[in-house]
């Protein structure tokens, strides 16, 4: 059967979805903007071989809710939006199709600002750049945050440290021992922090090269990538794919916390009800890799204030997402509630408040 956009599971009130064609490049791309209630909607461009454009849909409506909750609990101001493009970023990339996209986001005008994800590098949107200014994530000129990926490590570093002294009473690592799963951009530079920070590293990647690399330096245990959720350790760093906690993987991991940088951790949500019900401690995974956006953020902030990338602004949002995790972390031990629920309540309040703010604003013109 058919289905159409308003029927899908994922359709979650978005404001517009925008299908774009481009004959001479082939360019197919999905543009959706769940919310600008707290701003223009900002999200990265994924580039994939979907099987279907339906599945290609499903992926973009789910993404781009996520990232209206993902800004609002990083308290930007920004709504949440996301695009893909559908192709093998293999094989089927070239200059002209990122122009083709770009002037395909200058259309809308800048309810949408685009940014790297999967299959899209920051040399991509460069060339999106030449023909919109609706981007982010730049690699060179005043406001260019760079890569985010050694903020987005601190994130996920300083969530270990809350995380640790919630539950052990202790202000560093020491004596804790951390599986780290995926040591690519981020959990590369994590591994770094936790080991300086005193904790035993257990780790895994596909990359064995890298992962002989960053083993050797920080003194870690290598195991292979199945048999990382067998390991005894105190806290879980799922740093590479999504939907690592699933039925099959709950029942193996004797750890205490999850505290990683991967998107979309949890299978499905009442996983996240299984590990509140086994007393772990699962730190969501939006607010704990939220250290990324607010570096892109800071280019958008940028623009508007016609100033340079401030590496100040940067700190003081991240410090700020800390103050919601703690709060998280609080009121799902006070309400008996699960972290994810509660983290996806804090975002809901920030985004319908703005929303409700904008509304009340339309009434007084």
């Amino acid at each position: 059967m058919s289905m159409t956009l308003f029927d899908s599971p994922s359709f979650a009130n978005h404001e517009g979805v925008h299908a774009v064609f481009d004959e001479k490049t082939g360019l197919r791309a999905i543009i959706a903007v769940h919310s600008t209630a707290r701003g223009p909607a900002v999200g990265g461009t994924r580039m994939w071989n979907y099987a279907s454009s339906a599945e290609a849909l499903e992926d973009v409506l789910r993404l781009s809710r996520g990232m209206s909750y993902k800004n609002a609990v990083a308290d930007l101001e920004m709504g949440g939006g996301k695009s893909v493009i559908i192709g093998d970023s293999r094989t089927q990339k070239n200059p002209e199709l990122f122009r083709a996209f770009g002037r395909a986001v200058d259309t809308l005008g800048g309810i949408y600002y685009a940014a790297e994800d999967v299959g899209v590098s920051v040399a991509d949107i460069a060339e999106a750049r030449k023909v919109t200014p609706y981007v982010l994530g730049l690699s060179d000129g005043p406001e260019a945050s760079g890569d985010p990926s050694p903020v987005t490590a601190e994130g996920v570093f300083r969530s270990t440290l809350l995380a640790a002294k919630r539950l052990w009473k202790q202000d560093d690592l020491t004596g804790l021992t951390v599986s780290v799963q995926g040591i690519g951009h981020v959990g590369g530079y994590l591994a770094d922090k936790l080991y300086a920070a005193g904790a035993k590293l257990i780790m895994t990647d596909v990359n064995t090269a890298l992962l002989a690399e960053v083993a050797a330096r920080t003194n870690a245990e290598i195991v292979a990538p199945d048999a990382i959720y067998d390991v005894k350790a105190d806290i879980y760093a799922p740093c590479a794919l999504g939907a690592t906690l699933n039925p099959q993987t709950l029942d193996r991991l004797t750890v205490k916390a999850v505290v990683g940088a991967a998107n979309n951790q949890l299978a499905t949500p009442d996983i996240g009800q299984q590990l509140f019900e086994r007393g772990v401690l699962y730190a969501p995974d939006y607010v704990v890799n939220g250290g990324g956006i607010i570096n892109v953020a800071s280019e958008l902030n940028a623009r508007n204030t016609g100033g340079a990338y401030d590496p100040a602004w940067v700190e003081g949002k991240l410090s700020r997402l800390m103050e919601t995790l703690e709060e998280i972390m609080e009121r799902s031990a006070v309400e008996k509630r699960p972290t994810h629920e509660i983290a996806d309540a804090i975002a809901e309040a920030r985004i319908n408040a703005a929303r409700d703010a904008k509304a009340e604003q339309r009434k007084a013109a």
